[in-house]
Order: C-alpha cells, then sequence, then structure tokens
C-alpha cells in the first residue's frame, strides 16, 4: 500500500479502523511471549514473572478468584479451555467467555449462559489461595507467579480431550497450582505429579513458576494415548534471565542435577515413544526429543530469545541468525549486564527489533505509516511486539511489598499502559469484557480505542502515546513504592483507585489524540517521513 496525504480525515480514519479491527478478528494460532527475571538479576531485587498473551480468540477479562474453605470430601472440577486449540460445544466451552462456573468466582457468573461442562473432578483441599485469573493462571495471595507460551511439536501438535484421555490442560494445572501452593517447587512437583496421575491433553507448553527466592521453567507435552504425560523443570539461577517464545527451552536431562525436576521414567517414557534423542554426552535432549521445530517461519521463535538476551546482556554478542531450530547457540538462561529496572522489562515487550537490522518500522519491514505490524494471511516473522497481543503481564514480587503486584496492560503494551493491581477485588472495568460487544466502561476497550488509532496512524501518534504510558507508570511506580507501609486491604484499594484514574486518564487521551492531529499538514508530514525511512533502509534476509 502507498503512502498518501491524508484529505478525508474522519472518513479515512474510521475506515482504517475498521480495516484494522477485522483484520484482528481473524483466527491465529496462540504466540506468547514469557520471562523470569530472578531476584538477583532486577535493580530492585523483585522477583518478576512476564507473559504476552498472543491471541485474536483471548478472552480479555481479568478475574480475581477467591479464597475458600471447602468441605471435607468435596471435589474440584477440571474444566476445558478453548484457548488450547478451539471451542468445545460438547463442554459449553468457548474462547469468550473462557468459563462460565459461578462456584470457582463471581467473576465466572455469566446470567443467562450456559455453564461449562467439566471434563472431570480431582479431590478438593481444605483450603484454596486466592488468585488473578485470565485464560492462564497469573499470581497467587501468597507471591507464587506464572507465565505461559504454547510449543510446536513435529511428533504431536495437539491431542484433542476425549473421554479416557488427559484430564488436564496447561491453564487447569497452572490454576490448581495457585490454589494450593506457596512455592515454585512445590507448584512444579504437584503440576507434575497431576499429569502423572490423570493425564494432560492440548498442546505442548511452556509455564514458568517462581516465587520471591526461586524462579523455575516447567515444559510438557502430552503422550500420543494422552495417558500421563513428559515434563520437566529446571530451575533458572538466581542472577539471570530467561526468555522463552513458542519453542521448548531445556535441553539434557540430567537424572542426578539438583536443578531439575521430572518424572525418574522420563528417559524410558521418551524411549518407549520413539522420540528420545540425546547429547554428546549420552542425555536426552528435551528439544531434540520433542521435536521442537519453529513453528510457521524460520524466526518465528529463535529470534525473539536472542532479542530478549541481547537486550538484557548485549556484551554477550549473541547471533541474531542460527543454524536449525535446535541450535545450541543461545543459553537456558543469561546473566543481564546490569540489575534490569520494570521500567525496562515494561520495554522488553514493546519491542518490535527497533534499531537493528531487523527493524519492523523501517524499510521493507515496515508497515503503513512505519507501522511494526503486518495484516493478512502471510506468516511474517514474529517480534515481541504483536498486533494479537490481547495482555500482557509484569507479576512482581518482594518483601517490601503489602501484597503482590500484576502490572497488567491491556492489548500489546507498545501502544498501551501497564497498570498495577493487588491480588484482590478488581476494578469492575476488568471483569466481564466481551470483545465482541463494545463497551466504553471495560479496560480492554478503553484500551483498544488509543490502541487501534495508533496502529492507523502508528508515526504520528506511537511517540505521544508512549510517552503517556511512560508518566502514568512512572506515577504508578512512586504510589507502589510509597504503599510499603499500607495493610494489603489499603494497599489493594490504592491500586483500584489508580487504575480507574488512568483508565480515565486514557480515554481522554483518546479523544485528545484525535483532536491534536486533526490537520492534512501533520499526517502529510509523517506520512512522507515514513516513505523516506522506507527508502532509506531496506533489509534483505
Amino acid at each position: 500500500m502507498a503512502y498518501f496525504a491524508v484529505k478525508h480525515k474522519p472518513l479515512l480514519l474510521f475506515t482504517a479502523l475498521a480495516v484494522l479491527w477485522s483484520a484482528c478478528a481473524a483466527p491465529a494460532a496462540d504466540a506468547c511471549t514469557t520471562t523470569i527475571v530472578t531476584k538477583g538479576a532486577s535493580a530492585d531485587g523483585s522477583a518478576y514473572v512476564t507473559h504476552s498473551n498472543d491471541s485474536f480468540s483471548s478472552d480479555p477479562s481479568i478475574v480475581y478468584v477467591p479464597a475458600r474453605d471447602h468441605p471435607a470430601g468435596s471435589m474440584r472440577k477440571v474444566y476445558p479451555s478453548a484457548i488450547a486449540w478451539d471451542d468445545y460445544p460438547d463442554y459449553n466451552c468457548t474462547s469468550n467467555p473462557r468459563l462460565v462456573a459461578p462456584e470457582r468466582a463471581p467473576g465466572y457468573d455469566r446470567p443467562g449462559l450456559q455453564q461449562t461442562k467439566p471434563l472431570g473432578e480431582i479431590p478438593q483441599v481444605p483450603h484454596t489461595y486466592a488468585y488473578l485469573d485470565s485464560d492462564y493462571a497469573i499470581m497467587n495471595e501468597k507471591g507464587l507467579m506464572l507465565g505461559e507460551c504454547t510449543n510446536n511439536s513435529l511428533h504431536l501438535e495437539y491431542l484433542e480431550p476425549k473421554p479416557g484421555r488427559g484430564l488436564f490442560y496447561a491453564s487447569e494445572l497452572g490454576r490448581v497450582a495457585l490454589e494450593r501452593c506457596v512455592t515454585a517447587q512445590e507448584a512444579v512437583r504437584l503440576m507434575g505429579s497431576l499429569i502423572d496421575e490423570y493425564g494432560l491433553w492440548g498442546t505442548g507448553e511452556t509455564l514458568l513458576v517462581a516465587d520471591r527466592n526461586e524462579g523455575w521453567v516447567m515444559e510438557m507435552q502430552p503422550t500420543p494415548s494422552g495417558k500421563g504425560g513428559f515434563w520437566i523443570a529446571q530451575r533458572v539461577p538466581d542472577g539471570e534471565f530467561f526468555v522463552a517464545a513458542n519453542q521448548f527451552r531445556i535441553r539434557s536431562v540430567k537424572p542426578d542435577s539438583p536443578d531439575q525436576i521430572f518424572n525418574p521414567r522420563l528417559p524410558d517414557m521418551l524411549k518407549e515413544a520413539g522420540w528420545a534423542a540425546y547429547d554428546k554426552q549420552g542425555n536426552p535432549d528435551w528439544v531434540r526429543s520433542m521435536q521442537a521445530a519453529e513453528d510457521f517461519h524460520p524466526y518465528f521463535a529463535l529470534r525473539r530469545v536472542w532479542r530478549a538476551m541481547s537486550l538484557v546482556a548485549p556484551s554477550a554478542k549473541l547471533p541474531a541468525k542460527v543454524k536449525g531450530w535446535d541450535t545450541e547457540r543461545y543459553p537456558f538462561s543469561i546473566r543481564p549486564d546490569h540489575p534490569l529496572t520494570l521500567a525496562e522489562i515494561m520495554d522488553l515487550h514493546r519491542d518490535a527489533y527497533e534499531n537493528t537490522a531487523f527493524d519492523r518500522r523501517a524499510g521493507e519491514n515496515a508497515g503503513l505509516f512505519a507501522s511494526p505490524y503486518r495484516y493478512g494471511d502471510k506468516k511474517w516473522e514474529r517480534s515481541i511486539t504483536s498486533r494479537n497481543t490481547a495482555y500482557t503481564w509484569i507479576a512482581q514480587l518482594n518483601s517490601k511489598l503489602p501484597a503482590p503486584v500484576c502490572w497488567l496492560a491491556m492489548n500489546a503494551p507498545a501502544e498501551s499502559v501497564y497498570i498495577p493491581l493487588a491480588v484482590a477485588t478488581l476494578p469492575e472495568a476488568y471483569e466481564n469484557a466481551d470483545r465482541k460487544q463494545f463497551d466504553a466502561t471495560k479496560a480492554w476497550w478503553i484500551s483498544g480505542q488509543v490502541t487501534l488509532l495508533t496502529r492507523g496512524y502508528y508515526s504520528v501518534f506511537a511517540p505521544e502515546v508512549r510517552e503517556a504510558a511512560r508518566r502514568e507508570e512512572q506515577r504508578a511506580a512512586k504510589l507502589v513504592e510509597a504503599g510499603a507501609g499500607q495493610s494489603a486491604e489499603a494497599f489493594a484499594q490504592t491500586l483500584r483507585d489508580n487504575a480507574n484514574r488512568t483508565l480515565a486518564a486514557w480515554k481522554d487521551l483518546y479523544g485528545s489524540l484525535l483532536a491534536a492531529h486533526d490537520t492534512d499538514h501533520r499526517i502529510d508530514y509523517d506520512a512522507r517521513q515514513s516513505e523516506k525511512m522506507k527508502a532509506d533502509k531496506v533489509t534483505k534476509y
């Protein structure tokens, strides 16, 4: 599409937004990016887990699941998840809403809709902890934090849930862990035991699991029969940073390592399945055993791993191009060149390979008005920021905070703002959102208006949106820091008030952007600048 001056602004603006929105409604596979920043790798001593939920079908509701006491002998329902692959009409399971289950939380009580049918049940425990939930579980009141990405396997892309097959998908595993566990190791062992006993269905998955002291990477893959499952977990050394992007990351399976947890039968299971591949030392190689090839594009996954590690540790000089999906050029985790600040962690999820040979805003990589995004059916190389990002969270925990904090950005954070929330009752703007029905009171839509406007004229609006986000985020960070002496209840209310304030400011931002740029001159100038950028820098792969 050629660049051009805007002569009929209102009509063109809303036509462009309609095109963008219809493109965003097209189906696409999940493609999340997730990281761990251990406490020794952060500037403030916090442990962090981040996750971008990248799916056009994602439910944008964020739900607070309260703590509960349960009678002896009660059972916990285990539900299917449409985010794993598709809707399941037989179970009243859809992508939006993801769950109708009033017994779990008020946010899952959707009057007028049929309740989701469970796949089965497991024995309930006497007490379950409160947590924040989305398509995947986020973090609980004790500070246990999760992240997720879906992985490809040439052996088994997907196992459908059917009677006699596995009971659990990764999303429900994570929820059970947050309901019952305090530490990351405890959560890994619980989820592993549930896979062993009840079986796994769905896709290959990476779950990041962290508490204030430890970060673990847990990876899992269904067996062809749905009985049990392949799973392994590895500790991220304190002081280091880890990233996963739709590809398994654990390599050698080491039976005597204190930094790994797995079913002792895993090496035999791989061999019995005919999947086992080995490293030079004779240990099973998890990545090769899973045939964890890149999905869609040769640099769909690994380039994001390269980019994240290069941002935090440029001195490592990791190569941007490697031979094969099973390369060993990228380490499991890496020590940052300096302790990472919260602002740097936020910006990592805003990245589109800026100022590299792969810059998505320049040359033939760029879209209209230097946009980093693409539309249509072609499988483009992925950057960390993505047009299909529904929301991104940064879970944070340290000993100074009155309660665990989740920094949440609705839509892609490159055109949005992170807002801190406690593991407590949420503002009404976050629950019961429907991405198919506009609602100006919901955070998803408040953010989405600014996001879609920005994507229509990226080089015009993106700098101002980014600056507005930084102002709000810096103010919120000071508010979080100042809350150190508050009770957990007072702290949660402080963050609710701040969230409502920021959402109101974002509503005002949408209007001010429309009004401030209603000139032919500014749009035409930026169009010509974008054309110049394309001419100056053309990148060939």
